[in-house]
């Protein structure tokens, strides 16, 4: 059973978007070369509750910081460490996730850290791209392998892969609810979309076709032969007028590379 949100949830939703948004807009701004994730850490759990809510991701199934900080190869979930370094090239998935007045926000996007290659800029305009043509597709009345369909087509026909073994999924009074959505397959199935859905549509794209592999800390996900990995990632309110994003910065723009 996929949950419809009331008015007054989505308008709660509406503003958690706006706030986390705020929030993912300064953390980005710290990025930078010799930065460590766990300071970034706890910048982004400071902003979260100068914000008014909570860390999201603290605590939630046992994991131990506010975001998740992946770098270059690691695909999502990647822990804060301070022995954890930023290197000019690198790129860097950031994850964040707010939780206010009963209610989660997510999102996520892939920075670069410093300058970085032509295959790693490829990347992240291909994956933000993806994320973004999935959005188009999440109306009223599609289907929701419509959403997947458009983003899975898109990536592979720009020479990269989807990642399979994780997927987008609804948000609201839990952190991940239904339905999950895949960032891949026919169009034309599943559930047909309605206002009051709330979704968390986020691509993870690699430059390799071999599986992931989650390492020994039991989170990080990696490519399964280093190559590189983004992810980004909106909170979407579906209503009869169109389609919310959520969690985009004020300013319009898309997020990410483009700053």
């Amino acid at each position: 059973m996929i949950p419809l949100k009331s008015p007054s949830e989505i308008g709660i939703l509406r503003e958690n978007g706006k706030r986390l948004a705020r929030v993912l807009e300064s953390l980005c701004a710290e990025v930078a070369p010799d930065v460590d994730t766990a300071s970034l850490d706890q910048i982004a759990e400071g902003l979260i509750r100068e914000a008014g809510g909570e860390p999201a991701f603290k605590g939630y199934r046992g994991y131990p910081a506010s975001i998740c900080t992946s770098i270059n190869h690691e695909v999502v979930h990647g822990i804060p460490s301070p022995r954890r370094h930023l290197r000019e090239g690198d790129i860097l998935s950031i994850d964040i996730g707010l939780l206010r007045d009963g209610l989660y926000a997510d999102v996520a996007t892939t920075v670069p850290v410093g300058k970085i290659g032509e295959s790693a800029r490829h990347l992240l305009r291909v994956t933000e791209e993806g994320l973004w043509r999935g959005i188009e597709r999440a109306t009223i009345g599609a289907r929701l392998s419509d959403v997947s369909h458009a983003i899975g087509s898109y990536v592979e026909s720009e020479g990269l892969y989807v990642v399979t073994e994780y997927v987008g999924h609804g948000v609201g009074r839990q952190l991940h609810e239904d339905p999950q959505i895949p960032n891949y397959g026919r169009p034309g199935r599943g559930p047909r979309l309605q206002a009051g859905m709330v979704l968390a549509i986020e691509p993870m794209v690699k430059t390799d076709p071999e599986p992931t592999r989650v390492l020994d800390d039991r989170w990080t996900v990696v490519t399964g032969n280093g190559g590189l990995a983004a992810h980004f990632e909106h909170t979407i309110v579906l209503t009869e007028t169109g389609v919310d994003v959520v969690t985009q910065g004020g300013d319009g723009r898309r997020s990410g590379q483009t700053r």
